[in-house]
């Protein structure tokens, strides 16, 4: 399950603040270790002095709650992230809301954008403003039949599993498709999770003409977390988000995990 360890992508700017807390949080949940990071260019003295300083900040803002506190080198920050991830064995990163983005979703930057294409771990985006709430209410998996996603649904349930907490897989109808397929593709998932976790997950298809609309027609609980798997184009062991999921990512109002292929 995700949130073993966490690395937080931190700028001491809003996007850095709501990572900072949603990071936090998911540790809380799971038990696990917390890093926070800020990643400096390289032949950058003054911003490695300056990322220094917005450790300081998130210390401030943190509080008592154990982590540690790394900047890091790098050309990117994506990269650096990515790199500094594996070194220090996390298995989750928390990244913010590119600033300039709407209130209450995720607005993709350079950063999440690598992070999303090329990230050997598993990535988690905050909508940008969000409140997270101190407890977890429901899992959802973004569902579509193929081998990621039934992968996922059998990582995410046993998250939810673990948890204690519910389970729900979403399928869009965008009216492209066989909307009768598309339940029976839902129902065979729904299935799987109860073969292998015994958890019974709520099921729900969202019709819409968009991906936003459909979205909208779903309801959200306030600690909800949604799920997505990789596209089949991603390389093993790599984060690579489609052109339908990316959509998903941008219209949800919750934060936004996405599993490399064959998470495990």
């Amino acid at each position: 399950m995700i949130g073993g360890h966490v690395i937080v992508g931190y700028a001491d700017d809003l996007g850095g603040r709501d990572a900072l807390a949603l990071g936090s949080a998911i540790t809380r949940l799971t038990g696990g270790e917390l890093t926070i990071a800020s990643i400096y260019p390289p032949g950058s003295p003054g911003l490695a002095v300056e990322a220094q300083a917005g450790l300081a900040h998130a210390a401030e803002e943190l509080g008592p709650a154990p982590a540690e506190f790394l900047t890091f080198e790098s050309r990117g920050t994506g990269r650096g992230l990515s790199v500094l991830a594996s070194r220090i064995r996390a298995d989750l990163i928390v990244v913010g809301s590119a600033s300039g983005g709407q209130h209450g979703r995720i607005a993709i930057g350079a950063t999440s954008d690598h992070l999303l294409h090329r990230s050997s771990e598993a990535v988690m985006l905050t909508p940008a403003g969000f409140k997270q709430p101190g407890e977890l209410d429901r899992l959802t998996l973004a569902y579509v039949h193929r081998p990621q996603c039934d992968e996922a649904v059998e990582r995410v349930a046993q998250a939810a599993l673990r948890l204690g907490v519910p389970l729900r897989l979403i399928t869009l109808d965008l009216r492209v498709d066989d909307p009768g397929r598309l339940r029976d593709d839902l129902a065979l998932a729904v299935r799987l999770a109860w073969e292998t976790t015994g958890i019974e997950a709520e099921a729900e298809v969202a019709e819409g003409h968009d991906v936003e609309a459909a979205m909208r027609t779903l309801e959200w609980l306030p600690g909800e977390l949604l799920v997505c798997a990789a596209s089949e184009d991603a390389e093993p062991h790599r984060v690579f988000l489609g052109e339908l999921a990316m959509k998903v990512l941008r219209a949800s109002e919750r934060p936004v995990a996405v599993l490399p292929r064959g998470f495990s």
